[in-house]
């Protein structure tokens, strides 16, 4: 029996969530006041919290939505047959024949998997001093066990010059971080978001072109080796793979100077357009649809990709896979 989903919704449906967020964007850019004493609350209670100054805390905070977002996107997979892509490639998008549904890991079972994306980033939390934009020296070296008076000019304030804890008996690990003392306005979380969506997009493609590169092979193969696209291939990396995704993010945000709560909004977008493009699914208010038609990849374009390989390497939008097409043509290549 097919369940009934609101993703089954009439097409024009599509108005009501481009509209909602035109509006919010809209009124986030022109007329910030309005969501800022909203943002100024959010903010001061985030920033007096134990939990959100760990120096662990976005680790954390990405499993815990990857840990909420994914399994949704299982339940949908597996109750709705007629939106996965593979029985609309293999029977057509009006055949009610569905193919068997692909072999799913129960959670106890990615302990392991678990393990080996929180360890290599549990040890960068927990030995490199973190460097947001918006925090003085002064606040990074005490954070980091520094002596600030002595030590402010031999301790850079950009992400790239890396700062190790100063690792004493009384501070063994880079426990905590200096946040920002002021919260941002809609409109620069708006911008910052945009930004770092569009650097992480050019960033990921290029790295994407070198994974399909055929010294690269063996890295890629895994996270292309199944039988059909679903949501829990978003997390099947090879860690040399897994840890490029994660730097890479970081240096989006950080390279534009991104608040920190920008980042914190940033892992629900990011964690969501990754299970979004994987999910194996047609989605009625999927982010493609919601966006203008030719903006954005998907989750047809990314099952393609794993279909056929050679094509549609960007994972959000579709700008730089038009120029790479255009630049293949040119050259005589083949890319579909």
């Amino acid at each position: 029996m097919i369940a009934f989903t609101y993703w089954d919704l009439d097409p024009s449906s599509i108005w009501v969530p481009r509209s909602v967020i035109l509006l919010f964007l809209a009124s986030s850019i022109a007329a910030p006041d309005i969501y800022q004493p909203a943002l100024d609350f959010l903010y001061t209670s985030l920033r007096h919290s134990s939990i959100y100054t760990a120096s662990t805390f976005e680790t954390w905070w990405t499993v815990l939505i990857y840990a909420i977002v994914e399994p949704l996107y299982v339940y949908r997979f597996t109750r709705n047959p007629h939106l996965r892509l593979a029985n609309r490639h293999e029977y057509g998008s009006n055949s009610t024949s569905s193919k068997p549904i692909p072999k799913m890991q129960r959670p106890k079972n990615r302990i392991v998997e678990g393990l080996t994306y929180i360890s290599p980033l549990l040890l960068l939390d927990l030995t490199l001093i973190k460097k947001y934009g918006g925090v003085s020296t002064h606040e990074m070296a005490l954070s980091g066990n520094y002596d600030p008076i002595s030590l402010t000019k031999t301790i850079h304030g950009t992400f790239l010059a890396p700062t190790l804890h100063n690792f004493t008996l009384s501070s063994p690990l880079q426990a905590r971080r200096a946040l920002p003392t002021a919260p941002p306005t809609s409109r620069e979380l708006v911008f910052q978001l945009a930004a770092s969506l569009f650097i992480y997009d050019t960033l990921f493609f290029g790295f994407h072109l070198i994974l399909h590169h055929p010294f690269f092979a063996k890295v890629h193969s895994h996270h292309h080796n199944h039988q059909e696209i679903h949501p829990q291939i978003t997390n099947k990396l090879d860690i040399f793979e897994r840890l490029g995704l994660v730097l890479l993010a970081n240096f989006s945000l950080n390279i534009i100077g991104s608040h920190v709560l920008t980042r914190t909004v940033f892992v629900v977008l990011f964690v969501w357009l990754l299970v979004d493009i994987h999910s194996g699914m047609d989605l009625q208010w999927g982010y493609d649809k919601i966006l203008p038609e030719g903006w954005a990849s998907g989750s047809k374009r990314h099952s393609m990709h794993h279909r056929v390989g050679n094509k549609y390497y960007e994972p959000f939008f579709n700008w730089w896979d038009g120029a790479y097409e255009w630049v293949c043509k040119r050259e005589g290549k083949k890319v579909n």
